[in-house]
């Protein structure tokens, strides 16, 4: 790995050991801290070789994994409340290169949500249906409803990622020949900025995950893949195919993330070499963005209040 691939990034603030005796307000500021520094927001200057893909530190194996621990129970915690609130909805988006984690983030990060309140939708090559309407119309069916968590497993990025790599691709939906200009992918980077504005007014917070593993990284884990027979489902021809493209999809994502990385739906470039720590960047994230929307439990009225004495009165007065 080149050292121009590794950054050492503000540690985890003594680990475990001093993560247990934090409040909750205080671990609540360290997620903060701790993901604002693979935040883009809306730099315009990003480029992503400036960004790493490992980090370097001295924090044991078996304290990053008590450190994920506590940010899923924290997750779990927060989204308990979000689904009992039923106003805002989280959706968060997940883009990587193959083999950079993003199914075991989804599995690892979200273990301890309750399943009522989170869904995943994964997004493969569209259907001849769904190539019969605009581009964002398949996503826009699963979006999360209030309450709840959405995930997409890629999403409507595609379509400034592979398609942008593939240019013949485009020729095949079905699009009007006339609206294959030159200015197509700055069009879409506005009409995706446009959507996620939209969604932001109306409740739905977006978070945007791009998992930036290295091409050596990769490789290693794509003979892992074969190696292992339980793995070998997870491996074919097409993925080692898609990294002869390496250097297209690199500055595909990066004109995707400057052009629609925004305050309101912010990407994070979170380094992937190591899973378990890519998993707490992603977990500090999205604590931090629940943080942001003030949740609370629903405040129950006087009336009811009095109405729930009086069944309690009348539980307690049962003979057994």
């Amino acid at each position: 790995m080149s050292k121009k691939n590794k950054i050492k990034p503000d540690n985890l603030e003594g680990a475990y050991e001093n993560l247990k005796t934090l409040n909750k307000k205080e671990l609540l500021h360290r997620a903060k801290k701790f993901s604002e520094q693979y935040c883009v927001g809306d730099d315009k200057n990003f480029m992503l070789k400036d960004k790493a893909t490992s980090y370097f530190g001295d924090e044991k194996k078996s304290a990053i994994k008590e450190t994920l621990k506590m940010g899923v129970k924290a997750l779990a915690a927060m989204q308990d409340i979000l689904y009992a609130q039923d106003k805002w909805s989280v959706l968060i988006i997940f883009q990587a290169m193959d083999a950079a984690g993003k199914d075991g983030a989804i599995k690892h990060v979200m273990s301890g949500i309750n399943p009522q309140g989170c869904q995943v939708s994964s997004f493969k090559g569209p259907s001849s249906e769904e190539l019969d309407h605009d581009y964002l119309w398949r996503c826009q069916k699963h979006l999360p409803e209030r309450g709840r968590i959405g995930i997409f497993n890629r999403s409507y990025y595609e379509e400034v990622l592979v398609v942008r790599v593939h240019e013949q691709i485009l020729r095949s939906q079905k699009i009007p020949e006339k609206l294959i200009t030159e200015n197509i992918w700055e069009n879409r980077f506005e009409d995706i900025r446009n959507f996620e504005k939209y969604l932001h007014r109306n409740g739905t917070i977006v978070i945007k995950f791009f998992l930036n593993v290295s091409k050596e990284e990769q490789k290693r884990r794509f003979i892992e893949r074969v190696d292992n027979p339980d793995k070998n489902w997870k491996f074919s021809a097409a993925d080692a195919k898609e990294r002869g493209y390496w250097d297209d999809y690199m500055f595909a994502y990066e004109e995707l993330i400057k052009n629609t990385s925004t305050k309101k739906a912010p990407w994070y470039v979170i380094p992937a070499d190591n899973k378990y720590y890519a998993r707490i960047a992603i977990a500090s994230a999205i604590i931090h963005a629940l943080d942001e929307m003030d949740l609370e439990y629903p405040k129950v009225s006087a009336d009811k209040l009095a109405e729930l004495n009086e069944v309690k009165k009348a539980l307690l007065a049962e003979k057994d």
